[in-house]
Formats: structure tokens, sequence, C-alpha cells
């Protein structure tokens, strides 16, 4: 433990990979690939840059003292120009080229954008392991009657995995907007101060098309294949909105998720993963609470609402640009990644581990099963020469009184009410021969097994290993 103040999200939540994409090595590394990348496109394009500086700065690309830039920021005040200061210290021979034509968000913004781009290709697998241990569940299950709920109140029955399925399909449906999001990143490239390039024209003498194929060569280097076609002094800050946008959507599917398994884990149908020595409560040993899809809810509530800094950013950028969204975006995308990638760990290990009580699940769908099959119980009074209209008053009465006396904690045997009725022409056993769970559950296994048939090629994408969560 230390004596200063560390976001939970970096000691407990985030996994190591998300932690390292975001530290300050990544980052200042990264502005610094890019400082090399100018230099040597600038090189080869005809400008007064030597290879061997080219092959100077990329020696010293981790060689990074701290202390030094931020001795120097606390002089000039400016975060950029005092890295530019401590690179050219421990590469001098290169010192005076460092930087040539840029601009701070060609290291800053660009930097961004790269960082932003391996994240989400990162949440990206992460995700999909989500959706490959949902499909094993769904596909074990598909054909398990369970009790139905709408309003949270009983209803028709489903099946345990096809219930599993529409929270893949929550799933899919951030899958689909993450890579779109992907696919259509762009590169900021070095576009001078207010994104005129005006620099360029007077290094490269006039000459645009090397301008335009030093973007190329920086952006392909680091493996975008488009630059932003217009821009102010930075990238368009829509794309934060983007990112945290897809984020946010994350959030929301896996706290619907979580949420619906602490519901089902109240009613002791579906158990999230505990292990033999957790411990539910301080006090109540007995507890067996759902932790971990309470986190997951937890942690989504924050997301959901980080993904709003973004707009609000985005909708205040005056002309080319201000600088009124730096700090904010410091906090709100490394924080909104590391949330994401914990949310998804978390939404890993529930997946991976649900239990279900078979024999509870089956007790609830007995209990409600005659209340469910009173309209097939009604077709077939129908066969039989009753009269629809009667029969439906018939049971909306026993329905009723059934449920009342089922509140009051009384016996009640709605099967036995209702045969009582020469109406329905069928006794008790007649009618019981038709409450068989499986005649409930409409195409529930046939959707199923058709659902995952559909999305078994995103399956062969999940990469190895599951995550390990340490609370």
């Amino acid at each position: 433990m230390t004596s200063k103040y560390e976001s939970p999200l970096s000691s407990r939540y985030a996994s190591d990979y998300m932690l390292r994409l975001f530290s300050m090595d990544k980052r200042i590394q990264t502005w610094r690939r890019l400082w090399v990348a100018l230099a040597r496109a600038q090189q080869e394009l005809g400008l007064p840059v030597s290879a061997e500086q080219v092959q100077e700065l990329e020696a010293h690309i981790e060689d990074i003292d701290y202390a030094c830039a931020s001795a120097r920021e606390k002089e000039v005040r400016h975060d950029v120009m005092a890295h530019v200061y401590a690179y050219g210290k421990v590469a001098p021979g290169a010192a005076g080229i460092i930087h040539l034509g840029a601009t701070s968000c060609y290291v800053t913004d660009n930097a961004d954008l790269i960082l932003y781009r391996d994240g989400l290709r990162y949440l990206r697998g992460e995700l999909l392991k989500v959706i490959a241990n949902l499909s094993r569940f769904a596909d074990q299950y598909k054909d398990m009657p369970t009790l139905g709920y709408t309003h949270y109140q009983p209803a028709q029955l489903v099946t345990v995995g096809k219930r599993a399925t529409l929270w893949i399909q929550d799933y899919l449906s951030d899958l689909e907007e993450l890579d779109f999001v992907i696919d259509n990143m762009k590169f900021l490239g070095c576009r001078g101060t207010t994104g005129t390039e005006a620099s360029f024209v007077e290094l490269f003498a006039g000459d645009t098309e090397k301008i335009d194929e030093m973007n190329r060569r920086i952006s392909r280097e680091f493996g975008f294949t488009k630059c932003f076609p217009v821009c102010g002094q930075t990238y368009p800050r829509k794309t934060d909105s983007r990112i945290l946008n897809v984020l946010s959507s994350i959030a929301q599917s896996c706290y619907r998720m979580a949420n619906d398994i602490r519901l089902l884990q109240h009613d002791r149908q579906v158990e999230e993963p505990f292990e033999k020595n957790q411990i539910g409560s301080s006090a109540m040993a007995y507890k067996r609470n759902p932790m971990r899809s309470e986190r997951i809810c937890s942690l989504a509530r924050y997301l959901m609402a980080d993904a709003m800094n973004a707009p609000m950013t985005a909708s205040t950028q005056w002309l080319e640009r201000t600088l009124d969204d730096s700090a904010n975006r410091r906090i709100s995308l490394p924080e909104g990644f590391l949330c994401a990638d914990a949310i998804l760990r978390l939404a890993q290990n529930v997946t991976n581990g649900l239990h279900v009580n078979e024999k509870i699940v089956e007790k609830a769908v007995r209990e409600y099963l005659p209340f469910i099959a009173t309209e097939n119980l009604m077709m077939e009074g129908v066969k039989r020469g009753g009269d629809r209209q009667q029969l439906h008053e018939i049971i909306r009465q026993c329905s009723m009184a059934a449920t009342a006396r089922m509140k009051n904690g009384e016996s009640w045997d709605l099967l036995s009410d209702l045969s009582a009725h020469a109406e329905f022409g069928m006794n008790r056993e007649e009618m019981a021969s038709l409450l068989n769970p499986s005649n409930f559950i409409g195409r529930c296994p046939q959707q199923v097994t058709s659902f995952l048939a559909q999305i078994a090629p995103l399956l062969t994408q999940v990469p190895q290993g599951d995550a390990e969560i340490n609370l």
C-alpha cells in the first residue's frame, strides 16, 4: 500500500495488458516512435535529416529520463516540449531535427489514436470470450424449460439456454458497433498548427505530393490506411464520442446480463461462481451474495456516466481547437478503457462458471405450469364440446382463487378446481397429462441451435486464455 491515492481500476480491476497500454512508458515511447517515423519520412523525402539521426532517435525510444522531462516541464509548462528536450539529451546528434515542422498534437493525438485502436482490438477479444462462454451455456441448456418473466412476473415458459441467447444478442450488437469503430478509425498525421500543413509547404518548397506521401508513410508505419481528410489542430473529437459510446454499449449489455443473474440468484435458480472459501457476508455467514454481478453493475454505471464526457467535449471545440479538452480526455478516455476491461473480465469469470440449480428451476416450473397451461386446457375443453367463453370464465375464477390461496400461504390445487367443472370434460389425471413442460417452450431449442450456428464463425476468433480476477 502507498500513501498516495491510487485508482481502484488500476489497483483492483483492470488487466495487466490495459494497464501497460495506458502507462506513461507506453505513451512516451509511442511519442518517440512517432518522432522517429516523422524523421524517417522526412529523410527519405529529401529534407535535411540524415539516416544517422534517424538511427540515433530509434536507438533511444525506451531510454526515457522522466526526472529530466519533469524538471523541464516545470520550467517551460509544456509537456511535449519537455519530452522533446529530454529526448534530445539522450540523442544529441538528432536533437535539432526532433519534431521538425510538427505541432504538439502530432504526437499527443496520433499516440492517442494508436492506443485507443489497440485498446479496442483487445476489448474485442475479451468480448468474444464472453460470447463464447455464453454460447456453450446456451447450448447446454437449450432444452431446459424455465419460467419466463415479463414485468418480472411469471409468464410463459422459455428455456435457460434461450434466455442466454438474449444476452448474447446484445453483445453481438456491441461487437458490430465495435468493429465499425475500429474499421473506421483514421490517423491525424502531421498537419501543422491549424491543420493547413503550412509548415510543410515551406519545408518541402511547395511540393504538396511529398507532404501527402509523408503522411501516408507515417500512417502506414502505425497500421492506419487513412488520415482524416481535413482537420483543425486536433483530430475530430467526435472520434472520442464514438469510442466511449461503444464502451458504454458494452457496459449496458453487461449490466443487463448481470442484473438478470442477480434476480435469478435471488430466486435460487441460477448462481454466479462461488469459491469454496469465499465469504458472502462479514456477519451473515450463510450468505452467497452475487458480488461479481453486483460489481459489474456498479462499474457499468460508472462507464455509462463517463461516456457523457466525450459528447460534452466534442460539442465545445472552438474553431480550430481549444485546450479545455485535454485534462478531461486525459482522465475519461483511459479510465473508460480500464473500466470496460474490468467489466468484461468480470463478465468472463461469471459466464465461465454460471451454475443452474436445476431442481429449483423445475420446482418453479411445476408450481406455475397449471396457470400457464390454462389456455391449452381451454382449447382441449373446446375440443371435447365445451364453450370457449364459458371455460375462459371458469379458468379466470379458479385461477384468481388459487392465486389468493397461494399468496395467503394456503395449499391450492388449480387442476382439481378446474376438473371439478364438468364443462371441461376431463378429470384431474387427464388434465395433468397435458402438463409436460416441453410442450410449452415453443421453438426455444430450435431457436438456440439456429442462433448458435449463425455465430459459430465468430467463435473461431476467440483469443486463448480466460481472465483471472483478484477480487
